[in-house]
């Protein structure tokens, strides 16, 4: 991949400062350029050289770009992907950085008109609790996967810039297609976070909910570390995945309907059993993992 002269980097935080950090690590990127709404978090962003100069959704910040990266929560993109459709350069690809790719390839299809055979929906598969351009950091998506969902319509020079990209920061890129993607990050991402929050939800409005979260130790906190993410960018998630997050629901319920007829009738080895299995497949996970 030839050096990106010109990134512009829309919603400065964890995805997109780290995606910055990591192609200036690597020698893979000229210009930097910041957009947000943010202007204390542009200024952070400046003052941890995450980025070189702030920007706008303007002819002056796009028409020029190589790469742009659209790296704010889903529920922004329709007016974001509104506003720089009409002021991309004839050769500037994007992608995005969003949890779900189903809307983002809807939306773009509607928005982006003969800029769609240079945009390619991606979601890296990385992240922390913590959120803000003080959260980037340049290794976040060393040997972590990422997933790119490419168009019938994309040019494959965009794809493979694209693609490019993301194993400069160090990341191990796949391909699905963006059924695929929301279906399964439905299952081990979406449904995770929505049970990491209503946990702490439900905890918190115990009338001795004081006493309870002073009894909480590394369980409930490795449990529910993930409620500390932001609530916007997980709002617009849920809601965007919902079919597929309500069928992961549903199944997951379903599970808690059984272990609870397990418990209820006092069936050791059936508890046993449904432990150990889980047990043995997380250590599998584990393992393979490594």
């Amino acid at each position: 991949m030839a050096r990106i002269e010109k990134l512009v980097i829309v919603g400065v935080g964890l995805i997109g400062g780290s995606f910055a950090l990591a192609l200036k690590a690597a020698g893979a990127v000229g210009r930097v350029i910041g957009v947000g709404r943010g202007a204390q978090n542009i200024r952070c962003a400046l003052d941890l050289k995450i980025i070189d100069a702030a920007g706008a959704l303007d002819a002056a910040t796009l028409a020029d770009a190589g790469l742009v990266l659209l790296s704010m929560p889903v529920g922004q993109m329709p007016t974001v992907m509104r506003s720089l459709a009409p002021l991309l350069g004839g050769r500037t690809i994007v992608t995005d950085a969003g949890s779900t790719k189903q809307d983002v390839v809807e939306l773009a299809r509607r928005e982006l008109g003969g800029s769609i055979a240079r945009f390619v929906p991606g979601h890296p598969i990385a992240g922390t609790e913590k959120s803000g351009a003080e959260a980037a950091f340049a290794g976040l998506y060393r040997e972590r996967k990422v997933v790119l969902t490419p168009l019938a319509e994309n040019d494959p020079e965009a794809i493979a810039w694209v693609r490019a990209a993301w194993e400069r920061c160090g990341a191990r890129v796949s391909e699905m297609k963006p059924e695929e993607h929301d279906a399964v990050l439905a299952s081990v991402s979406h449904l995770p976070h929505v049970l990491a929050f209503t946990l702490v939800d439900l905890v918190a409005r115990h009338e001795n909910a004081k006493q309870l979260f002073s009894f909480a130790a590394g369980g409930f906190r490795d449990f529910t570390r993930i409620a500390s993410s932001s609530p916007e960018m997980w709002r617009d998630i849920c809601l965007a995945n919902r079919k597929a997050l309500l069928a992961e629901i549903d199944r997951y319920r379903g599970g808690l309907d059984e272990i609870r007829a397990i418990i209820d009738c006092g069936d050791a080895k059936a508890l046993d059993a449904l432990f150990s299995g889980a047990r043995d497949a997380r250590e599998r996970w584990l393992k393979d993992a490594q």
